[in-house]
Parts: C-alpha cells; sequence; structure tokens
C-alpha cells in the first residue's frame, strides 16, 4: 500500500531527527577536521619548499666549484700565454697572446662576479630554508596537537555516528526517491541542516516567519505536504516533536 501523506511526514521527520543528532555529532568536532587538513597541507607545502631550496642550494654549490675550476683553467692559460709571450717573434704573435691573456682575466672576473652573487643566493637562501624548518617543526607540533584532539573527539562519538548513519540509510530506504532527492536539496541549502521544521510560535521554526492561521490549520491535518512560503523548507506540527521518533 501506498504511505499516506501523514507517514510520509513522519518519515520526513525521522530522517530529519536522525540526521539533527548526526550535525550534532559533528559539531562537537567543530572545525578541527577542516584545521587538521589545512595543517596537512601547510605541512607538505613546506616540506616541498625545503627540498627544493635544498636542492637549489646545491646547485649553486655545484656552481660555485665549476666556476672556481674555470678560474684555475683560466689562470693555467694566462700563464702558458705569458710564458709564450717570451718566446714570440713579431708583434703580431705578441698582441695575439696579449688578446688571449686579456679574454682570460676577463672570464675570470666575470666568474668571480658570479661567485660573489651565488653566495650571496646561498645565504638568502641558508636564511629561508632556517626560516621553513623551524615554521615546519611548529606546524608538525599544531598538527599533532590537533590530531590528538580530533582522534579523542572522533573515539567517543564516532560508533553513535556509525550508528545513527545505518538508521539514517535505513530511513532513506522508506522515503520515496522525489521527496528523498527535495528533502536532500533543501538540507544542503540550509545552513542548519534543516529541511524539515515544526511550526512553533505559529511561525516556521527554519526561518521564524509568520505561517498564517489558515495554513496552520492546513498542515495540522497532515493532508499534504506543505513548504514554508519563505524559506521552502517542508513544515510539520508541533505534534511531531512529541511523538517517539522511530530509530
Amino acid at each position: 500500500m501506498e504511505a499516506t501523506v501523514e507517514q510520509k511526514l513522519q518519515a520526513l521527520w525521522d530522517l530529519q531527527t536522525i540526521h539533527s543528532k548526526i550535525d550534532k555529532i559533528r559539531t562537537l568536532r567543530g572545525e578541527l577536521p577542516m584545521e587538521v587538513n589545512d595543517l596537512e597541507d601547510e605541512v607538505a607545502g613546506l616540506e616541498t619548499r625545503i627540498n627544493k631550496l635544498k636542492h637549489e642550494l646545491d646547485d649553486l654549490e655545484d656552481t660555485i666549484v665549476t666556476r672556481k675550476n674555470n678560474i684555475k683553467e683560466s689562470q693555467g692559460l694566462i700563464k702558458k700565454y705569458e710564458t709564450q709571450q717570451n718566446n714570440v717573434k713579431n708583434n703580431r704573435e705578441f698582441e695575439a697572446l696579449s688578446k688571449e691573456v686579456e679574454l682570460q682575466s676577463l672570464d675570470i672576473q666575470v666568474n668571480e662576479k658570479r661567485i660573489r652573487e651565488h653566495q650571496a643566493d646561498i645565504q638568502g637562501k641558508k636564511t629561508a630554508l632556517d626560516s621553513a624548518v623551524t615554521v615546519l617543526e611548529e606546524r608538525k607540533k599544531d598538527l599533532s596537537l590537533k590530531k590528538d584532539e580530533l582522534d579523542s573527539i572522533t573515539a567517543e562519538t564516532q560508533k553513535e555516528e556509525d550508528v545513527l548513519l545505518d538508521k539514517a540509510n535505513g530511513q532513506e530506504a522508506k522515503i520515496e526517491d522525489r521527496l528523498l532527492t527535495a528533502y536532500k536539496k533543501l538540507r544542503s541549502n540550509a545552513k542548519n541542516g534543516l529541511a524539515v521544521v515544526t511550526i512553533s510560535r505559529d511561525s516556521c521554526s527554519g526561518c521564524f516567519n509568520k505561517i498564517p492561521p489558515q495554513r496552520q490549520a492546513d498542515i495540522r491535518q497532515r493532508k499534504k505536504i506543505i513548504v514554508c512560503e519563505h524559506c521552502g523548507r517542508i513544515i510539520v506540527d508541533e505534534g511531531f516533536t512529541l511523538e517517539e521518533v522511530a530509530i
């Protein structure tokens, strides 16, 4: 037999009650899961930055070694050319060797300049590395504390949440697809997760707007599913809060 409107409303109210209990449990955890995720992302980012800085430092050290070798090579060539100048037969050969000595001297100057620049870069990167390592240690401590706090709260509430989730799944199976889809959409759009609300002080307990007397009477008859004209939530009468929730 097809469920009556009252039975459909009861099923929706029971599901809302279960979901509200789950929401309450998750509220106890507050923003801890998000904080843990943010810290994990920050730690991963810092570790990536530290590894990158270390690689860059290694590359700079290697580059300095290469430039120092270039300097030694240029110095060796200068000595060679200067020795050859003592044995030249004409001015043209002497000038050619002098030009080579000048070029090697310029190469030495360029390499020495680049070495100074690399050393300055190394100093800056070492400072950045030390700072990143310090921040990483602090964030790891923060992460450990937050994880311990979250694990403690989760351990206390996870079993209860799992039971409620199973009951919510069972309750959803009792509700026709059309209504369940509407319920889920309403719930996802509501900040407090309430898709089904009651009349409270002649108002919708979801948005607190007044409900006209005739509409209240229609709601209490439980003959059709009625939604709030202002927030769109499904409204049930106060009697549902007094009835035993079938969970």
